[in-house]
């Protein structure tokens, strides 16, 4: 096991061993804890009682940040002409189609989000091992696949995230940066829970939300209470 710089050893005593924190400590903590030299990711890991090898357990969806994420999320609008100017004016940095898809064909997947139409949809089939393994492909349940192109771009600029739960059952996600108040970390997280909530299957049995950890970028994570939360 690799030794823990002086750094990591200080964070890790300010955190007391098998506490439960509230929302509000641990994103007090969380800030003390981060030692990076850039604005560190706060991230969330949320995990659900429910298999989600059966589709009737299957969580995902859509929530948008109150605080936004802190990043400068770069969207590409693939959109027939008459949409273009949509998308500009709702701040898509980058506009247009064939020469985007040619260039999706050559490798290029330099964005964090892609917006299409449905008719669109249909071109953007035979990228799908290009986009799919980075989570770049367009989906109608992300509304990343719309007609009203200018509130789906203004929607992401402005701190709207998907999520979906993986094979284990958790839920990852990414929901500020460590520069953010204790206040905004704690208003985005809760943002997300608050959905995850509204969103248990009726065939998930048991406990639902089983735990909750927040981190930051290489820092330790701390145990969230899900009761309090």
């Amino acid at each position: 096991m690799a030794k823990l710089t002086r750094k990591q050893k200080e964070a890790h005593a300010k955190i007391e061993k098998d506490k439960l924190y509230s929302l509000e400590e641990a994103s007090a903590l969380i800030k003390e804890i981060t030692n990076t030299k850039f604005d560190a990711s706060v991230d969330i890991a949320v995990r659900l009682g429910v298999d989600p090898r059966k589709a009737n357990q299957m969580v995902r969806g859509v929530v948008t940040l109150p605080h936004g994420t802190g990043k400068d999320v770069k969207v590409l609008a693939l959109v027939t002409p008459d949409k273009e100017a949509d998308a500009k004016d709702a701040g898509a940095d980058y506009v247009g189609l064939d020469e985007y898809l040619d260039k999706i064909k050559g490798g290029w997947t330099d964005v964090d989000v892609i917006i299409t139409m449905p008719s669109v949809m249909g071109k953007l089939g035979p990228l799908g091992r290009i986009l799919g393994p980075r989570g770049l492909m367009p989906n109608p349940k992300t509304g990343t696949v719309t007609m009203d192109i200018a509130k789906a771009v203004s929607d992401v600029k402005a701190g709207k995230i998907d999520f979906k739960v993986d094979k284990a059952g958790i839920v990852h996600a990414a929901i500020g940066k460590a520069s953010f108040s204790p206040e905004k970390i704690a208003g985005n997280a809760k943002e997300l829970i608050d959905t995850l909530n509204k969103m248990k299957p009726a065939a998930a049995k048991g406990v639902y939300m089983k735990s909750i950890y927040l981190s930051s970028t290489m820092s330790p994570s701390l145990q969230l209470d899900p009761r309090a939360v």
